[in-house]
């Protein structure tokens, strides 16, 4: 630097300090100004490799979660915040067992007088207050039986408290909502289930399972569960 200065005049050596010693400053304010990133302390157990030997072919194993990414698996308490999971939750002055189970009832007929219910040839395997209390694939058994007697009487919706609604729109709707309203319920009413949806931090929720292209919103639980957890984390 004093050999730069040397061959360059008094004058022009003053005016590089003025320019630069503001710069220097500058940088150095917005260095201590810049936001620290805190680092959030995750269970190991949340990304332990699990043997894909026996592994059902549905499932997407922890490890297969890229950086900054969490799966949310059944093996471990991340399971909590699965639709099939045991948390039971009042909603519209009704309680369900799952989140899983309310979702499914909605697939079966609500009274006598519901078009479902008289339909020629078709048969139900459980009432739908049954349905509401079943959780995890009990409650997935039952949907796929009341799926298929909706593809034999060729109707696309579901109802609930009297209102029809198309399960599978292609732009989110009020199955989505309900949807929506059912989780953050089962959230709210679950203290842990809330515990270990904040434990997350800011990780990138995933599926532990394969879902179908194009699937619909709703299906999506995982964005609804970051949706929440963004709600909670403003709250706090």
């Amino acid at each position: 630097m004093a050999a730069l200065f040397g061959r360059i005049s008094p004058m022009k050596c003053l005016t590089v300090i003025l320019v630069v010693l503001p710069l220097l400053g500058c940088s150095c304010d917005t260095a201590s100004r810049r936001p620290v990133q805190p680092t959030a302390a995750y269970p190991a157990i949340w990304w332990r490799p699990v043997s894909a030997e026996g592994a059902p072919a549905w499932e997407i194993l922890p490890q297969a979660a890229k950086p900054g990414e969490v799966i949310l698996s059944k093996r471990n308490e991340l399971g909590l915040l699965s639709n099939f999971a045991p948390t039971p939750f009042a909603f519209h002055g009704k309680r369900y067992a799952s989140l899983e189970g309310f979702w499914q009832m909605m697939k079966y007929p609500e009274d006598s007088r519901d078009p479902r219910a008289t339909f020629p040839g078709v048969e139900w395997a459980f009432t739908r207050e049954q349905v509401g209390q079943m959780t995890s694939f009990a409650a997935k058994h039952a949907g796929d039986l009341g799926e298929t007697n909706m593809t034999r009487m060729g109707i696309t919706w579901v109802s609930f408290e009297g209102e029809r609604m198309e399960y599978r729109p292609a732009v989110p709707g009020r199955h989505y909502q309900l949807i929506m309203e059912a989780t953050r319920e089962k959230v709210r009413q679950n203290p842990e289930v809330r515990r270990v949806l904040l434990a997350t931090g800011n990780l990138v929720l995933k599926p532990d399972h394969h879902q179908e292209a194009n699937a619909p919103a709703a299906w999506k639980y995982y964005d609804i569960l970051t949706q929440i957890r963004t709600e909670l984390q403003q709250q706090r």
